[in-house]
């Protein structure tokens, strides 16, 4: 059973699996291809993504693949605390540069579920925050690309300023939003 919300960008979506408790703890399917089809998500996993953020105001992102290697990621917390950001890249979009933000941790039990034709990123909040993400498609280095996070026509509120931000060098020299290619017309 899934609990599925629509987000302010109706094709992201917040999606929380049950979970059932008792004096041992928890059980929960996180995700089950057959339940997700049939809520309507029907998609296909290729790949699970791992990260460990040490520090809280670590900011990763914004990402995307482009075609043929573009991702639909589904992104949940497993220990700590984040904010998820999911960018339209989608140039003939009514929502296109829009963004959505929802708060992801592993009490909240939510999963973020991020479309191809959108940059994704994220910043932990708390110490030693893990992140468990699937793709749809393989990893490829020549597809790999990006939005700088501070662009401000993105007009993202991360919770900590980008001057005290934890960020890679790749991510520091990421473009703006009107400096990227159209990857994506839909």
């Amino acid at each position: 059973m899934l609990d599925i919300q629509q987000t302010e960008i109706p094709d992201v979506k917040i999606v929380t699996p049950r979970r059932i408790g008792d004096d041992r703890g928890f059980f929960s399917e996180v995700y089950n291809r057959r339940t997700f089809a049939e809520a309507g998500l029907d998609l296909e996993f290729v790949q699970d993504n791992h990260s460990l953020s040490r520090e809280a105001g670590t900011i990763r992102g914004l990402h995307f693949q482009s075609p043929p290697f573009a991702q639909c990621k589904l992104v949940r917390v497993t220990r700590g605390r984040i904010l998820d950001v999911a960018v339209d890249l989608r140039r003939s979009s009514p929502t296109f540069g829009r963004h959505v933000a929802v708060e992801l941790s592993a009490s909240n039990w939510r999963q973020l579920l991020v479309p191809i034709g959108f940059a994704h990123g994220f910043c932990s909040l708390e110490p030693d925050t893990e992140v468990l993400y699937k793709v749809t498609s393989y990893y490829s280095a020549a597809h790999d690309h990006g939005v700088a996070v501070d662009d401000p026509a993105l007009g993202i509120e991360w919770p900590v300023p980008i001057s005290e931000a934890i960020l890679s060098e790749k991510d520091r020299k990421l473009p703006r939003l009107a400096e990227l290619s159209t990857y994506f017309d839909e």
